[in-house]
């Protein structure tokens, strides 16, 4: 007599590590976009010669009026240079984000002021002109 055999159930593995890793790169890429590029609104002056630069370390807001603003915090110049040279100052790279409009000598008091606590790379952000 024959009885009926008790089979064990068996676990598919492979289509289990297609879709965990399919989670993986799905998580990744909406992590990515989450975490957007950190920037205030200005409207920058066009240039046709604009280049990607790398990911700077501190964005520097320069409006009009003068005021300068750093992580969204207004700083004045001389607390510029001593918090630029307290952070590594030679591997630091600024970027200014000037609005239009801003007087040059602003901006070059804002260049000197970095110049001074040994920061080197110093970026101006720039929006492309269509050709």
């Amino acid at each position: 007599m024959q009885y009926l055999e008790m089979r064990k159930g068996r676990v598919e593995i492979i289509p289990m590590i297609d879709i965990m890793l399919f989670l993986l790169v799905f998580f990744i890429m909406v992590t990515l976009r989450m975490i957007p590029a950190q920037g205030l609104p200005a409207h920058l002056p066009g240039s046709s010669t604009a280049q990607q630069l790398p990911k700077p370390k501190v964005t520097l807001a320069l409006h009009k009026d003068g005021t300068l603003e750093m992580d969204g915090a207004v700083i004045t110049l001389p607390a510029l240079t001593v918090q630029l040279h307290a952070n590594q100052p030679a591997d630091t790279q600024v970027t200014i984000a000037a609005s239009r409009g801003v007087p040059v000598q602003d901006l070059v008091k804002v260049m000197d002021a970095c110049r001074a606590a040994g920061v080197s790379a110093i970026g101006l952000a720039a929006t492309p002109l269509a050709p």
